[in-house]
């Protein structure tokens, strides 16, 4: 019994500590960054070919045990050790996952979600793709408008049109009025759009005039790369869709 409750208050301090931190670095590759009581960025580092070593953002939803992962790192051994940490060192049960889009900084540690047996989300467009390169598939696929309940939290995935990809959705977290925008939206530092190849240029301004009219409450809004903010980095992204 002794044994039990202390190994119950070392599990109890562990948390409260790592609930504590702004920064969690768990390795070289990846690290966690604080943005509420129940939210964390997560942000894996990558070599590429055409900009070096870059970093991408993914996010991390935790209530009452269990979490759910926006986004993977781009590989899946950077994703596994994710996986790991999140239920060996956070003690916490990954009940679901959610990709922004087919792109490899978005799901390209699927396969590793799915050796996990975590139920996987995607938009019916990011499906098709997925299905029609030979990626592994999400297992479930989201309609334009559709409300996925985690806890006492609301994810609302929206589709708004083409932008950074044809498939691109976003989520919203009303409960948090957090906005996962991932790669459509530009942090401040960025001074241009990125790699676009597989987006719609012409329309991406009218895609994230919509995203800012339908979140008008939002407080946080993640990019894919860099650092977090507020609808200032849509604006800023719409500006950078003129130049």
């Amino acid at each position: 019994m002794k044994k039990r409750i202390s190994l119950l208050l070392t599990g109890l301090l562990l948390t409260g500590i790592l609930h504590a931190q702004k920064i969690i670095n768990i390795n070289n590759n990846l690290r966690l960054i604080r943005l509420s009581k129940h939210a964390y960025i997560h942000e894996a580092f990558s070599m590429t070919e055409t900009w070096g070593r870059i970093g991408s953002n993914g996010m991390l939803l935790i209530e009452n045990g269990k979490a759910f992962l926006f986004d993977t790192p781009m590989t899946d051994s950077v994703t596994r050790q994710l996986l790991v940490y999140i239920q060996d060192s956070m003690k916490l049960t990954i009940t679901g996952f959610i990709t922004a889009d087919w792109h490899g900084d978005s799901m390209g540690g699927l396969q590793a979600v799915k050796e996990k047996g975590i139920p996987s989300y995607a938009g019916e467009r990011t499906i098709k793709i997925a299905m029609e390169k030979g990626l592994p598939v999400p297992d479930h696929g989201l309609a334009d408008s559709t409300t996925i309940s985690f806890g006492s939290f609301h994810l609302v995935g929206r589709y708004f049109g083409p932008a950074h990809t044809m498939d691109h959705i976003v989520v919203w977290i009303p409960e948090e009025k957090i906005l996962f925008a991932d790669c459509m939206v530009k942090e401040t530092a960025s001074k241009d759009l990125g790699y676009t190849d597989d987006g719609d240029l012409k329309a991406y301004a009218s895609t994230l005039q919509k995203v800012k009219a339908a979140f008008p409450l939002a407080k946080i809004v993640v990019p894919g790369h860099g650092q977090h903010g507020g609808m200032k980095l849509v604006d800023h992204t719409i500006t950078l869709t003129k130049q």
